[in-house]
């Protein structure tokens, strides 16, 4: 499948607040080496919330996007349809955090899997979800035999016989691994490991959770923008799709925002691919001529043309 790089035009999300210096040589990448006939860089949360604001019947005036990824997750407000720069708010908390942690507390209390980063990525992914209420799962955690409906029993891969570790369901969980198995219990970790996106002091992050810091920027926003943002947040990034995620972050945002304002959360079907079926939408509209740069115009005005059109 041959690409015409000279006929092709390219949208590419970078990180937020991204250095000069990388934006000059991905401008130089994109525009000399490959020469493609136009570009828009731009953020994740810009194309979540450009569909999100073509999917409602009436395009919302503001609208804040959760971006929880793997490094970090980012709050960005939206005022029709502009990024609103000195509100973003960035938490140092993400899936590899999680991941680490999840490892630190196998390796200390079960199993040395430091070094078994992808494997314990997929247990999380597995078995991990969001408690709604923590004390209460933790309460349950400590009781023995059938009354612990938490724990599970993980098996993990050998790579001969067993390619991917799987979940015991939970009438076959003992805690004894059968012939030749390696087995890891997941009991507390299960739901004490996500909570670190809500309360990474847990762990000496000194940092807020992503509900805190949502309540957090909309404050920071002039009062007659809040009630919109508080009926337009968009949850995107892979962290959204452990179970339970989008009823607790719902619910601490209710205990904390004020009470006059409404709430509404939109949970994408699949938030890790929302950003990109909204660059999709965007690539086929005459709003993308007016975003991007033309190789021709990269011609003539060089870096200062990318630095005044593109919004990252």
């Amino acid at each position: 499948f041959q690409v015409d790089f000279n006929e092709t035009n390219i949208i590419v999300t970078e990180p937020y607040f991204n250095f000069n210096s990388v934006q000059e040589a991905m401008n130089e990448i994109f525009f000399e080496e490959y020469a493609f006939k136009s570009v828009l860089k731009t953020n994740p949360s810009f194309l979540s919330q450009y569909k999100y604001s073509k999917e409602t019947n009436a395009p919302p005036l503001c609208s804040i996007v959760l971006d929880t990824g793997y490094s970090f997750s980012h709050i960005v407000p939206y005022f029709k349809g502009k990024k609103i720069t000195g509100a973003v708010k960035r938490v140092n908390v993400g899936g590899k955090l999680l991941t680490n942690h999840l490892k630190e507390v196998i390796s200390y209390r079960q199993l040395m899997v430091m070094d078994e980063t992808y494997v314990i990525n997929q247990v999380k992914e597995d078995v991990c979800y969001v408690s709604t209420q923590f004390m209460k799962d933790m309460e349950t955690a400590k009781k023995r035999g059938k009354e612990n409906m938490i724990a599970r029993d993980y098996v993990l891969p050998d790579y001969t016989h067993i390619k991917r570790g799987y979940v015991r369901p939970q009438e076959e969980t003992t805690g004894r691994a059968k012939d030749g198995e390696q087995i890891i219990r997941m009991n507390n970790e299960r739901f004490a490991i996500p909570e670190l996106l809500f309360h990474p002091s847990d762990v000496g992050v000194q940092e807020m959770g992503v509900a805190e810091a949502l309540v957090y920027a909309i404050s920071t926003l002039p009062e007659e923008m809040r009630p919109h943002m508080y009926s337009n947040i968009v949850l995107t990034g892979g962290n959204c799709l452990l179970p339970g995620f989008s009823e607790r972050f719902y619910a601490d945002v209710r205990s904390m925002a004020p009470e006059e304002y409404d709430i509404s959360t939109k949970m994408p079907s699949n938030p890790v691919t929302y950003a990109w079926e909204g660059g999709r939408m965007l690539a086929n509209t005459e709003e993308y001529k007016k975003m991007a740069v033309t190789r021709e115009q990269y011609e003539e005005h060089g870096h200062s043309i990318c630095a005044e059109t593109f919004d990252i």
